[in-house]
């Protein structure tokens, strides 16, 4: 039975997807709950699966092509067979008569071993007969055509290589430019949407970033001390992150035009704090939403940070888990930054970078002690936010990093 497949319905803030590219291909079989494709929006990765046993029959959208919500991307066949290796492919040959009583099978069968030896057979117009099957019966398969070709290339280059001995060196140089080899390849819409909200954020912005540095010890000290009890009684690992959350919110609370927004020409006030926490992926940054962080415990920051970024890595997070944020925070630590300038999030009013712990000598009471730092930037929207008040929130999470039982305290 043929049945339908079409795009996965997409949220009303998202209009249209791009086919990223087909797991699955045309003729191949796949199981129930099977990702058959992958759709990229401007936000994430949507897959599609399949919705019964079967064979993927007709592939109407094929990769690179924008697809709408809910639209018919391809054909799909319930319990179908998938083509098999041991039978030929008969279907560009004429139908025998009743006449015909034996077949060469030698002459008459192809050695090509599924759909995608077909399509590279074509793609580069080879002939099957000239390559050499490794497959049950000699059938030729998508390793023997891609050893061909890679056989091929390195004929020609050492061809080039001896003729190029009694060559001018003009020639030459022609010869060795063919070897600087580039790639063109479409930017993907996920980091295009990236660039164009950045560099937007770079025009329609006063944005200006003030500096500070917050001596870790207090907090590496209790990880030490707590962190294996925290872990057996939560399940889950005592970060830094965590801290940053909760003393980010409240900073917030003290300071609630960092919270706040510009529309047009009014300024919105939340009464909420969501705060995003940026990740990196393969694909681009992400920046999912942890909700109502100030009535959230130490505990319950961590386990969202930690399930946010195991969906990230696996691109299982949703479009309603990046929605929304009043306040970002990125860290750029975790792969060395010692110092940056984060760009805001629009339309976010502020964002805090987070940078690598490097021991520093810093003077205490008089005295040259080495402690853990880490310098802090905060991006800002100068349009709403003044540098006074700017400085004045930075250094109010600074203390509470610095006194983490003013945390516990909410001071």
């Amino acid at each position: 039975m043929s049945i339908e497949i079409k795009s996965p319905t997409f949220p009303e803030s998202v209009a249209d997807g791009t086919i990223a590219n087909w797991i699955k291909k045309e003729g191949e079989s796949v199981k129930q709950d099977e990702v058959i494709a992958e759709i990229e929006t401007d936000k994430v990765v949507l897959e599609v699966v399949a919705p019964f046993d079967g064979v993927i029959s007709k592939v109407l959208k094929p990769a690179g092509e924008v697809v709408l919500s809910a639209e018919l991307i391809a054909e799909f066949e319930e319990g179908g067979e998938p083509e098999r290796d041991q039978k030929s492919s008969t279907e560009d040959l004429p139908k025998p008569t009743k006449e015909i009583k034996t077949v060469n099978t030698n002459e008459s069968k192809s050695k090509v071993n599924g759909p995608a030896v077909k399509k590279l057979l074509k793609e580069h117009d080879l002939d099957e007969s000239s390559i050499d099957g490794s497959g049950k019966g000699g059938r030729i398969t998508k390793a023997d055509v891609v050893n061909h070709l890679d056989k091929s290339l390195e004929d020609v280059k050492a061809t080039k290589i001896n003729k190029n001995i009694d060559t001018p060196a003009a020639v030459s140089l022609s010869i060795a430019s063919t070897d600087r080899l580039e790639e063109r390849v479409p930017m993907s819409r996920l980091r295009s949407t990236i660039a164009n909200r950045l560099l937007s954020v770079k025009q329609e912005t006063a944005m200006l970033t003030t500096f500070n540095e917050v001596d870790l010890k207090p907090i590496k000290d209790l990880r030490v001390k707590y962190g294996e009890d925290f872990n057996a009684e939560h399940g889950v690992k005592l970060g830094f992150m965590g801290f940053f959350v909760l003393a980010a919110v409240q900073a917030l609370k003290k300071f609630p035009v960092v919270n706040a927004s510009i529309d047009g020409n009014d300024i919105v006030y939340h009464g909420y704090q969501d705060v995003g926490v940026a990740v990196s992926t393969e694909r681009g940054l992400v920046v999912p939403v942890i909700r109502d962080a100030d009535n959230l415990r130490l505990a319950d920051v961590e386990k969202s940070i930690l399930d946010y970024s195991n969906k990230a890595k696996n691109g299982k997070l949703s479009i309603a888990e990046m929605q929304g944020g009043t306040f970002t925070i990125s860290n750029g630590g975790v792969f060395g930054s010692l110092l940056s300038t984060p760009i805001l999030n629009a339309p976010q009013t502020a964002i805090l970078g987070m940078h690598t712990i490097q021991d520093r000598p810093v003077a205490i009471d008089g005295e040259v002690v080495i402690r853990p730092m880490m310098y802090l930037a905060l991006s800002y929207d100068h349009r709403l936010l003044d540098g006074k008040e700017a400085v004045a929130f930075l250094i109010a999470i600074k203390d509470q990093l610095e006194s983490p039982e003013k945390l516990l305290l909410n001071l």
